[in-house]
C-alpha cells in the first residue's frame, strides 16, 4: 500500500481545489466522495442560477464559460468534469471515508465503496473538504420522518396541482415556492420570522412578497411547523393551531457540517464560536496533520464560506503541506 502525500475527503470545488494546487507542487493525492464528483452541485435544484459570476467559480486557472451573466448549475458541473479531466487527479467516486486513525505522517484511512467492499488507504496528511450539504438543519417535529418531508428541493413539475408547504424564508424557500407556483403546486409557506428575509436577492424577493400579497401564495409568518400528518399540516399561528391540508413539505431550513464526523477524529470546537480550531494560515487542525478546507473553516457559521473564497484554501493548505516535506 503506497503512500500518498495526502487524501482528500469531498471531490466538491474546495476538494478539487486543494487536489490541484497539491498536483502542482508535485505531491500526490486522492480525492475520495461518498457520491458523484462536485455531489452537492448536483443535488441542487436542477435550474438552479448562481448568485455569482463566472470567473468567482473558477479553480486552477482554468476559465469558466457561461452564456449568461451568471453560470447555471449545468454549466457548472461541466466546467468541474473538465478541470478534474484536465489536471488527471485521482478521484474515487461512489466510495464513502468511514474514518481513520493515526497520525502526522502516517493515517490510515478506511473506506467503502457502492458495492459494500473495504478498502484501506495510507497518507501523510488528511484534508477534510466535506461541506455540509448532507446534514440538513431538522425541524424536530412528529412525522418529520415521513416520506413527503423533504430537505432538498430538485425541480417541481412531480408536484403540479398538490398541496404544497415550503417552510423557511430564505433564497432557497423563496426559490422552491415561486417555481412551485408556477408550475401549478398549491403552495403555503410558514416561517418563524415576521417576513420574508432580507438576504433574499433583490430580483427574488419583491417577486415572492408579490405573489404572497396576491394571494396566489398563502403565507404564515409568526408561525411553526407543529406536526405533520400523512394528509396535513398542524401549524401554530399568532391566530392559534390551524390544520392545512398538505401532499408534501419542502423544509428549507438549512445545512450543517457533520460535527459528529469531526469530533470523533480529533477536531476541536470553540465552545463561544463554534467554530473548529484550525491555524489560521496553514488551515491545520488542533490534530497534527488534518486540514480543514471549505465551509468546514466557519464550523457551523455556513452562510460565510461559499466556493467563491473557499476555493482558495487549496493553495493555503497545498503550500503548507509542500514547504513540510521539501
Amino acid at each position: 500500500m503506497s503512500l500518498l502525500d495526502a487524501i482528500i475527503v469531498g471531490a466538491g470545488p474546495t476538494g478539487l481545489a486543494c487536489g490541484i494546487e497539491l498536483t502542482r507542487r508535485g505531491l500526490t493525492a486522492r480525492l475520495f466522495d461518498k457520491g458523484c464528483l462536485t455531489n452537492s452541485l448536483y443535488n441542487y435544484p436542477t435550474h438552479m442560477t448562481f448568485f455569482t459570476t463566472p470567473e468567482l467559480l473558477e479553480i486552477g486557472d482554468i476559465p469558466m464559460t457561461a452564456l449568461g451573466e451568471k453560470p447555471v448549475r449545468i454549466e457548472a458541473l461541466k466546467y468541474y468534469r473538465r478541470v478534474a479531466e484536465h489536471y488527471g487527479l485521482d478521484i474515487r467516486q461512489y466510495e464513502r471515508v468511514l474514518g481513520f486513525s493515526g497520525e502526522d505522517g502516517a493515517f490510515t484511512v478506511e473506506t467503502e465503496d457502492r458495492l459494500g467492499v473495504g478498502h484501506s488507504y495510507s497518507a501523510r496528511k488528511i484534508i477534510l473538504a466535506t461541506g455540509y450539504y448532507d446534514k440538513p438543519n431538522l425541524l424536530g417535529v412528529p412525522g418529520e420522518d415521513l416520506p413527503k418531508v423533504l430537505h432538498y428541493y430538485k425541480e417541481p413539475h412531480p408536484y403540479y396541482n398538490q398541496d404544497v408547504l415550503v417552510v423557511g424564508a430564505k433564497n432557497s424557500a423563496a426559490i422552491a415556492a415561486l417555481e412551485l407556483h408556477w408550475s401549478g403546486a398549491r403552495v403555503t409557506l410558514v416561517h418563524r420570522g415576521p417576513e420574508i428575509s432580507s438576504s433574499v436577492k433583490y430580483w427574488i424577493k419583491p417577486n415572492i412578497e408579490n405573489r404572497i400579497k396576491a394571494g396566489e401564495i398563502k403565507a404564515f409568518f409568526h408561525s411553526t411547523v407543529r406536526e405533520i400528518r400523512a394528509a396535513e399540516v398542524l401549524l401554530s399561528t399568532p391566530e392559534g393551531e390551524i390544520a392545512i391540508p398538505n401532499g408534501f413539505v419542502f423544509a428549507m431550513t438549512g445545512y450543517r457540517p457533520d460535527t459528529d464526523f469531526l469530533a470523533r477524529h480529533g477536531i476541536v470546537f470553540d465552545p463561544e464560536t463554534r467554530r473548529p480550531r484550525v491555524n489560521p494560515e496553514t488551515l491545520e487542525s488542533e490534530r497534527k496533520g488534518v486540514y480543514l478546507a471549505g465551509v468546514l473553516v466557519a464550523g457551523m457559521h455556513t452562510n460565510e464560506i461559499f466556493i467563491e473564497n473557499g476555493r482558495f484554501h487549496g493553495a493555503q493548505i497545498a503550500a503548507a503541506i509542500h514547504s513540510l516535506s521539501s
